[in-house]
């Protein structure tokens, strides 16, 4: 038996737990304990100061530490995985872009192979995958190379999804075929999500009746009501932003780096969709946690040029080319957009997307018998120590706990 006790200011699914004890047991929480004389005379790490939180899961992530899922290696996805790790994330879901059948089946295949022999040194544990692109609305492609894009194609969705890795599949509402994508998305046991997309209200509807639930990136690469009209003209139409707003079955994601959504946005997001419907993603590409510089997106072959300039990374025409940031980032951002609630926070980069992907019963929270995925959080949001399955990983540099 492997025992790891670990005392620290617990935090809870709604609730701070302040000088407790999480006790786990051959990699997974046994109970969470006041803390007590008893406790001095075992082999107890003390983060006494520091708040002990979830393991981060991230739903939509393409890259990072200068390689992209994208590359098709072994080498690419645990390098990745890795990175992402000392940022907190202990559950990951890579995510594809644009691409040809062969660079999309090359990365299947390696998430799978790192998948299948996974060992803590390996970073974030792979929950599945979310087959994003290529089917993307034209207009709607954003940083993603326009080449690899293309509508539903069923021999190919079929052969993908299934992939048992395969866990979120994703679709633009309005593209000729994505109903019968959705459907077979459906049956395969897919979360179902729309994205990279200038879909109306009623392909909005379409949609969620044939099993689409989640909208990507809000108000990044998706329908306006100035988009739709320069589609369809007046009268003026609903689009993406309305449909989940008024639709509580409805989910959403926010990047909260501070570069993408103002405070403002993250505070609307938070209040009027809500800690439960929406989750904070990172959106990552292979620029975080490198140098400024110029990089690819997506594939090395042949993915879109993008520029770093160590805070951002950006296309040729100066647009936003996803993220460069850690989920540790998109904590700190909300936390202080929203100034409080840090449960409520917390759960937007945990619970709520192991909820919406369907692996809360293993991972998302503190609660005995989950996986004791667990980092340990500085007052600053900043990460101190990562616990994948009760495994330490390296040591990050230190912050001031006390």
């Amino acid at each position: 038996m492997k025992e790891l006790l670990l005392k620290g200011n617990v935090i809870l699914e709604d609730a701070i737990r302040e000088d407790a004890v999480i006790r786990c047991v051959d990699g997974r929480i046994a109970a969470i304990e006041p803390y007590a004389s008893a406790h001095e005379g075992e082999d107890l790490l003390d983060f006494s100061g520091c708040y002990l939180s979830p393991g981060f899961v991230d739903i939509h992530v393409h890259g990072g530490a200068g390689a992209d899922y994208m590359d098709g290696t072994v080498d690419a996805i645990r390098r990745t995985n890795v990175a992402h790790a000392r940022h907190g994330t202990t559950s990951i879901f890579p995510t594809t872009t644009t691409g040809s059948f062969a660079q999309l089946d090359a990365m299947v295949k390696a998430c799978e192979n790192v998948q299948a022999s996974w060992t803590p040194a390996d970073g974030a544990r792979i929950a599945g995958l979310h087959f994003y692109g290529p089917y993307f609305a034209e207009d709607k492609v954003g940083i993603h190379a326009p080449e690899g894009r293309r509508d539903p194609v069923r021999e190919e969705y079929e052969y993908f999804l299934g992939r048992k890795i395969i866990r979120i599949a994703t679709c633009a509402s309005e593209l000729p075929g994505a109903l019968a994508f959705f459907d077979h998305a459906r049956q395969q046991g897919c979360f179902i999500t729309c994205g990279h997309s200038n879909a109306c209200w009623s392909e909005l509807e379409a949609a969620f009746a044939h099993g689409m639930r989640h909208v990507d990136h809000f108000w990044c690469a998706m329908s306006s009501v100035a988009s739709l009209r320069r589609r369809f003209g007046t009268p003026m139409q609903a689009g993406m932003e309305q449909y989940v707003l008024a639709n509580t079955s409805m989910s959403t994601e926010v990047i909260a780096d501070g570069i993408h959504l103002s405070d403002d946005l993250l505070r609307f997001a938070f209040r009027l969709i809500g800690p439960r419907r929406c989750c904070l993603v990172t959106d990552a590409n292979r620029a975080m946690d490198m140098p400024p510089g110029q990089y690819r997106f997506g594939s090395r072959e042949d993915g879109s040029w993008v520029w770093s300039d160590g805070h951002s990374v950006r296309g040729e025409d100066g647009s936003l080319a996803s993220s460069m940031h850690g989920m540790d980032r998109m904590v700190r951002t909300m936390a202080r957009a929203i100034g409080g609630d840090l449960p409520a926070v917390i759960r937007m980069a945990s619970l709520t997307p192991a909820e919406l992907t369907g692996i809360a019963g293993e991972v998302g929270s503190l609660a005995p018998g989950k996986r004791a995925d667990i980092v340990v959080l500085d007052r600053e949001f900043e990460v101190e120590r990562v616990f994948i399955g009760g495994e330490a990983l390296p040591a990050a540099a230190a912050h001031a706990c006390n």
